[in-house]
This record gives structure tokens, sequence and C-alpha cells, in this order.
């Protein structure tokens, strides 16, 4: 449902001209479908499967504190959403996992597929990172129900190519990340690259310093991607599954705040 809503406010309210346009969805949305039966068949249940784990054999933190059941739902969402961030960070952090990342960066326009656009081995990753954390938590099975359908819809919402109105994009941003604030994060210059990492809540990047309001080129005129592919097939399918394994990373991104090219 979210992504139609996104299709339609994209078609009608776009943010800014894409270069490739639609001609990318066919391997964005063939990379989904390849990864939702890789993660299907490899780990059953995911996420749920290990709240209902740790509930069963009275396993993780949540089942410990015995908090209220309003109290730990609120709290898990919250303490899982930071985790996203922190691996976020990680996957610009560790070069082997950054190459597994720059699949998902490599995109040279930025809509509504790209946030579902991720490497099979990177899902998998994120997965195996969350069913730990679940466990670990001992998160109640509603309160990762939630967060994934806030997850998958706000990966939708923030990578969308629409246009909303100043004003409502000031006062969202002042909770979750709004696409103006994410699409910075998808830039090719390597400061706006390393911040806006958040996918839902927005004070992570406030209080670990890697906000950034605006591209400094503005949303029209940034160039999207990376800088080293500009000229790649990244809207081929064969591509984005060989990229990780390929020889060039290009200038790798994390922390390194000085100029490129484009500065």
């Amino acid at each position: 449902m979210v992504l139609l809503i996104m299709i339609a406010a994209e078609t009608f309210s776009p943010r800014r001209p894409l270069s490739l346009g639609r001609t990318r969805w066919p391997a964005n949305l063939g990379i989904v479908v390849m990864n939702v039966l890789i993660v299907r068949l490899l780990l059953p249940g995911g996420a749920i499967a290990a709240a209902l784990w740790a509930g069963a054999r009275d396993f993780g933190l949540f089942n410990w504190l015995n908090w209220s059941g309003s109290v730990e739902i609120i709290a898990a969402v919250i303490l899982l959403d930071l985790i996203i961030y922190g691996q976020h960070v990680l996957f610009h952090a560790v070069p082997v996992l950054w190459r597994l990342h720059m699949v998902h960066h490599a995109d040279r326009d930025i809509d509504v597929t790209t946030g579902l656009r991720f490497h099979p081995i990177e899902i998998i990753l994120s997965m195996l990172i969350k069913i730990t954390v679940v466990a670990l938590l001992g998160a109640p099975v509603l309160a990762v129900i939630i967060f994934e359908i806030i997850l998958n819809g706000m990966a939708m919402f923030n990578h969308a190519n629409v246009r909303l109105p100043g004003k409502v994009d000031k006062l969202l941003r002042l909770l979750v990340i709004t696409p103006d604030v994410h699409r910075v994060h998808h830039s090719v210059l390597k400061p706006e690259t390393n911040s806006n990492y958040g996918f839902n809540l927005s004070v992570w990047d406030h209080l670990f310093g890697t906000y950034r309001a605006q591209p400094e080129y503005g949303h029209t005129n940034m160039t999207i991607g990376l800088e080293h592919l500009q000229s790649a097939p990244t809207h081929r399918l064969g591509f984005m599954l060989r990229l990780p394994f390929n020889g060039d990373i290009g200038q790798y991104p994390i922390f390194k705040h000085q100029k490129s090219r484009h500065g």
C-alpha cells in the first residue's frame, strides 16, 4: 500500500527530475523479489520468530525487567530504531560491509524503489543482526511487528521522489526522516554521504552529530549515487549483484570529510 501511495505521489508531485527514471525499476524490484525469497528460505520467521523464541524462554532484557506491556513495546521500538541507525553507520564504516551497501548507494536516481534496493548478502546480515538484537532485548512480538511495519513504510517514504510543502517538511523532520532529509545521504559528496543515517526517527542524527539539513547544491542540482559509478550500468540487476565483488570501491566514504572534486 505504501509503495503504491508513494508511486502516485512521485508521479503527481516529483521533487526532482530523474536521469534514468523507471528504467531502473525492473532491477530494483527484481532484487526485492530475490531478497524476499532468500530470507524466507534461509531465515523463516525472521525477527518475529526470535521474539517468540525469547518470550517462550523468558529470555532477554525486557523479559527480565518485567515492565508493563505498553512501556516495553514503546521502548523496544525506539531501541530497535537506534540499532538500525547504528547498523547503517557500521555498513559505511567497515570496508567489506560498505562493498555490500554500495549496491544501495549506486542507484543514480532516488525514488521509492531505491528504499528497497539492497544486495541479498546485506539483507541476510541485516536480518541476522536484527534477530540477535530482538532475542537479547526480549522484545515483545507486537513491538517487532510494529517496528517492521514502520521500518518498511518509512524506507519507502523517505526515499520517495516526492515534494512535500516546506512547512510540512520542516515540522515532520523534527521527529522523523523526510525525503528531503534522507536524499542528502545519497549525494555523491562524501560529507553528505556520511550524514543523515536515520531511517525512522531523526533524533539519532542530531544526537550523534550526523545531521545535515540540506545538500550543498540543492535538491534539484545535487548528483545522486556514487561518484566513481556515474557511467556504470547501475540499473542492471547483474551489475548490482556483482558490484560488491568488483575491485573498485571508489573513494572510501566514512569519516573522510575532505572535499571531492565537486566541492
